[in-house]
């Protein structure tokens, strides 16, 4: 008996250390069976509780009075599936006649407290089925990714949602975005992951860094093009126009519209285009916006205009010859000038970390979603890296990247460099290397002594 109750106590003991120093570990080892147990047998008073239960229907009570028995309790939706996954629970139910998937959303905060999870989220499946994600600790806390994500091309895991589930950048689908945080948000450290989530693609990456490129130019051997200041900016991305325009003249050669052309065969964009015939597609990540719309000389204004209308128009046309902008800044409203607010309309992804102030969300969420304003401003200062992440449909979910040391993210794009792809239109611009990691030394903090 002795043995035994030390053999609980220690048992207890770990599990407790583990909650407070690996959350993940403490719930792959007791958490999810304890939180299974407590879902299944506190199911149908929680949902009870909660209203969302429905009456006996009218021929359940009939065959009751037939039989001569009680009358039918009322009954919570059907539980068709309950998957343990490595944050948490996954709950699909089957609702019953009346109830819609928005009843579920509404008492996903009382079903936290109820089943004592983290955080509980809800999605409809289809008609008549929902998903309710359960969290059981705070996985944006200490961000893991998981080992295996989906790969496809243009898909990039760039960071962990707040449900537990990954979030992809999937250009294909939202092929321009627009990234927005004040100083020391996490901004720089989402474009990390960014670049060293595309460098092992088969892609050429394009950057415009006006800090005189003290964001981007350390990853310089994955880029086929960089400029770090206005000037060279400009004639960048009318570069990328120009190759804009090339691409959609081979698209339209290679159409081949005939009256027996399969639907299929008949290209649109580059990735209808034969793997031989397909031009390599394009990212273009653009740090700091404002630095580009910002002008105090006539000569100025007129770069400005010129590279504002360049951005509008990859924006509008960019799409179908896979050229995709990631534009990110701290703000991004119509006081950088005419033309900002055109291209703001054509940026489909939103993602907004910390700002000062709630004008900076508006910009960001005002036009597609309210609450995700709401949540935005409500980052606190201590958690870089939390960042709201958006689309016009008005779905929005909080995420946090994993972080990336600059460091970290170099040795990527080093171990990736032969990937880079030459693209005549660009090699202008293509960055010049001078030096290798091998004789870089650090400037020691103190001078050193001489005789």
């Amino acid at each position: 008996m002795t043995a035994l109750t030390v053999a609980l106590v220690v048992v207890i003991a770990a599990a407790g250390l583990l909650r407070w120093w690996r959350p993940a570990w403490y719930w792959l080892s007791f958490g999810v069976t304890l939180a299974a147990l407590r879902v299944l047998v506190r199911y149908g008073s929680v949902m009870d509780a909660c209203g969302l239960t429905v009456p006996p229907s009218r021929w359940r009570l009939a065959l009751a009075r037939m039989a001569n028995r009680p009358v039918p309790d009322s009954r919570p939706p059907r539980i068709l599936r309950l998957r343990p996954t490595r944050t948490g629970l996954v709950l699909r139910l089957k609702l019953r006649p009346g109830q819609d998937a928005f009843d579920i959303a509404a008492a996903s905060d009382r079903m936290r407290h109820s089943f004592s999870m983290y955080g509980v989220t809800c999605r409809e499946l289809r008609s008549g089925v929902v998903e309710v994600r359960m969290t059981g600790y705070d996985v944006l806390k200490r961000v893991q990714m998981p080992a295996k994500t989906n790969t496809r091309p243009m898909l990039v895991p760039v960071a962990l949602r707040a449900d537990g589930s990954v979030h992809y950048r999937d250009y294909r689908a939202i092929p321009h975005a627009l990234t927005l945080g004040a100083t020391e948000s996490g901004k720089s450290v989402y474009q990390r992951n960014l670049v060293a989530g595309l460098a092992p693609m088969d892609v050429a990456l394009v950057g415009i860094d006006c800090k005189q490129g003290v964001e981007l130019f350390p990853l310089a051997r994955r880029f086929s093009a960089l400029a770090d200041n206005p000037d060279s900016a400009a004639e960048l991305l009318d570069a990328l126009v120009a190759r804009m325009q090339d691409v959609y003249r081979l698209i339209r050669d290679e159409q081949q519209i005939a009256a027996g052309v399969p639907d299929a065969e008949i290209a649109a964009d580059i990735w209808d285009l034969p793997e031989h015939l397909r031009p390599t597609p394009v990212v273009v990540l653009v740090d700091e916006v404002a630095e580009l719309a910002l002008f105090a000389s006539k000569e100025e204004e007129k770069r400005r205009d010129r590279i504002i209308t360049a951005l509008v128009r990859l924006a509008q046309l960019g799409r179908a010859a896979g050229i995709y902008l990631e534009i990110c800044g701290q703000r991004f409203g119509s006081e950088l000038g005419k033309g900002i607010t055109m291209l703001r309309a054509q940026l489909t992804g939103r993602t907004a970390h910390r700002v000062n102030d709630e004008t900076s969300a508006n910009m960001a969420f005002g036009d597609i979603s309210p609450d995700a304003v709401l949540a935005a401003i409500q980052i606190p200062a201590e958690m870089r890296g939390i960042a709201i992440a958006g689309d016009s449909t008005g779905g929005w979910h909080r995420i946090r990247a994993p972080h990336t040391s600059l460091r970290q993210a170099v040795n990527v794009c080093n171990r990736h460099a032969h990937r880079t792809p030459y693209v005549p239109e660009l090699a202008a611009f293509r960055p010049v290397l001078t030096s290798t990691a091998h004789d870089w030394v650090p400037l020691p903090k103190t001078a050193p002594v001489t005789a």
